[in-house]
């Protein structure tokens, strides 16, 4: 029986005070952070950090950067950090001169991944992990390239393991594959100092808190792996974060300034109403704790940075490692990140194109299940589809 409209509006209604009260409460714990960041922001970045360090680490970030020119914390994009645009583009094609003018013979990378998991539709237990990669060259005389690679998971890799679900496992080995491919990279490309890498996500692994040891373990090191090779090889890497829910600002500020924690706010909504698009925040060090503790002499060398890519809605996260804000070249490594937005519209194309080129469609399924079917058959090994699945394979 489907739902009814009108007892869900009279329920609404009913409970219209308890919404009331809880947008009350929050709007007015969201203009204390405010109030506080505006605060702490027009601080010369020693008293920033001496009112930091009569608390105990974490604080959630510790500044790294002074600001002399920038309002309320935020540093705006049409100012000379961002030459050589210095006023508002008055229309499309500028905005793309000045892309092309950041980006000719700057090569992005980005990977991707996808999987098809092991379900009740097989007998045995198996899945499928597709990883695509996108190299751009941003050169008129070098093609770009995509590509994909493939892996197998068996049962003997499934097999049971109380701590660790299946689709734990498959999504662990996914990640493995898509950081060795971002390494791989990094080891080899020619020119790191013309290089830009996006990681698809934070380089802070915080919700594998939630996985057992093993896990965690797994995580952690292979993002080591990674922040490894970028520092050995000097390519800028940005883990690029689009729908952030981070809370190290709020936190910082919650120590700073006695203010009632909460999980309610994090720090893009914080941010979002005093930035325009390309502005980004002052550069910060991750202080978060938790699973940081177990990134050894990366715990203190993850610095990020809010970066407002879009006219409307919040703005990105992006985390780097610490060398790149000490290299001096933040402002043309954040203009390379702003310029692969542009060009993907709202998101930085070379990301969204190696997942275009990982993503695993229904079709790719059906075939995966036809050759395996063929090679079992093939092999001697019995394998049985549930009964489901042989007529979706039938009706296609």
């Amino acid at each position: 029986m489907p739902v009814s409209p009108s007892q869900i509006k009279t329920l609404l209604d009913q409970k219209r005070a308890a919404f009331s009260s809880f947008n009350r409460a929050k709007f007015e714990l969201l203009q204390g952070y405010h109030r506080a960041w505006v605060e702490f922001a027009a601080l010369p970045l020693a008293q920033q950090i001496d009112q930091l360090a009569i608390h105990a680490s974490p604080t959630g970030a510790q500044p790294l950067e002074e600001l002399t020119t920038a309002k309320k914390g935020i540093v705006p994009f049409f100012c000379a950090e961002s030459a050589p645009a210095t006023a508002p583009w008055s229309n499309r094609e500028a905005s793309k001169q000045w892309v092309q003018d950041i980006l000719t013979d700057i090569t992005t990378f980005a990977v991707d991944g996808s999987q098809i998991s092991p379900g009740k539709d097989l007998s045995i237990p198996i899945a499928l992990i597709q990883i695509g990669w996108f190299e751009n060259p941003h050169s008129p005389d070098q093609p770009y390239n995509k590509d994909v690679r493939v892996d197998l998971m068996t049962p003997k890799d499934l097999g049971p393991n109380p701590a660790q679900p299946v689709e734990r496992r498959v999504n662990i080995r996914r990640f493995q594959m898509e950081v060795a491919r971002l390494v791989e990279f990094i080891d080899t490309c020619p020119q790191p100092e013309r290089t830009l890498v996006f990681f698809d996500g934070a380089l802070v692994v915080t919700f594998a808190e939630a996985f057992d040891q093993d896990s965690q373990t797994a995580y952690v090191q292979a993002m080591l792996d990674l922040l490894a090779a970028s520092e050995r090889r000097r390519v800028p890497l940005v883990g690029y974060v689009d729908t952030s829910y981070a809370r190290d600002l709020t936190t910082l500020l919650h120590h700073a300034y006695g203010l009632e924690a909460t999980e309610g706010i994090h720090d893009a909504q914080l941010l979002s109403r005093l930035m325009q698009w390309g502005d980004r925040t002052a550069v910060f060090q991750c202080d978060r704790g938790g699973i940081l503790d177990d990134y050894h002499h990366y715990q203190d060398q993850i610095a990020f940075t809010y970066l407002k890519t879009t006219r409307d809605g919040h703005p990105a996260r992006l985390e780097m490692p610490r060398w790149m804000w000490d290299s001096g070249q933040m402002p043309q490594y954040l203009n390379w990140v702003r310029g692969e937005v542009i060009v993907g519209g709202g998101y930085p194309y070379a990301i969204e194109t190696a997942d275009q080129t990982a993503v695993l469609q229904g079709q790719d399924k059906h075939i995966f299940l036809r050759v395996l079917q063929d090679w079992a058959e093939r092999e001697s090994i019995n394998l049985r589809l549930s009964r489901k699945m042989v007529s979706k394979q039938r009706r296609r």
